[in-house]
């Protein structure tokens, strides 16, 4: 069917789609935004253990016009019960600054990141799934975390609303997550000067 070599897929025309019941499949989901415009490609992530997916996928469209029709009338629609967030799929999401990376601290053990996705998406598209830092041997919680998110409004936002609230009875804080490169610095202005 296509022609010539394969192409990369097309940034522009792609979308993210988020908050997706794990009773949603990709071929609903092609069904779906088939509405909108002609469907090149839909990707859903999966577990590949489990084999479920994590409440996200990307939808591609023929034309960029496609994808910004799909987010204007697809964005917050119920599917099974729950919105789901309808927008561009971030382009070169591994150029993205740090700060749209936010460090989440003391959180309690009974928290996983479903919990956190779920909190913390209000805020703007997360693009990977929140990553606990967790003992290697236990698998038990080390308290805190990392959530990425596309753009440096959502990360603004969840750090205004969540730095200090409670969750299961502890003050979480949230702040921006700095490379890994500042040897723990977190804060100093002279962290990485000789």
């Amino acid at each position: 069917m296509a022609a010539g070599p394969i192409q990369e897929r097309n940034q522009d025309a792609t979308i993210y789609v988020g908050g997706l019941d794990e009773k949603m499949t990709e071929a609903l989901l092609w069904e779906l935004f088939l509405q909108a415009g002609p469907v090149v490609n839909v990707h859903v992530p999966r577990d590949r253990i489990t084999q479920t997916h994590q409440g996200y996928g990307f939808v591609e469209f023929m034309s960029e016009d496609d994808a910004d029709y799909a987010i204007k009338i697809m964005n917050m629609i119920k599917l099974f019960g729950k919105p789901i967030r309808v927008n561009k799929a971030a382009s070169n999401t591994k150029n993205l600054d740090v700060g749209a990376n936010v460090f989440i601290g003391n959180l309690d053990a009974e928290i996983d990141e479903k919990l956190l996705y779920d909190i913390f998406s209000a805020f703007g598209v997360i693009l990977q799934t929140p990553k606990i830092m967790r003992d290697p041997d236990s698998g038990n919680s080390k308290g805190f975390a990392f959530v990425n998110y596309a753009s440096f409004e959502a990360s603004d936002a969840a750090i205004e609303a969540m730095n200090g609230q409670h969750l299961c009875n502890r003050a979480i804080s949230v702040s921006y997550a700095f490379k890994k490169d500042s040897k723990g610095e977190r804060h100093g202005s002279a962290a990485g000067l000789p």
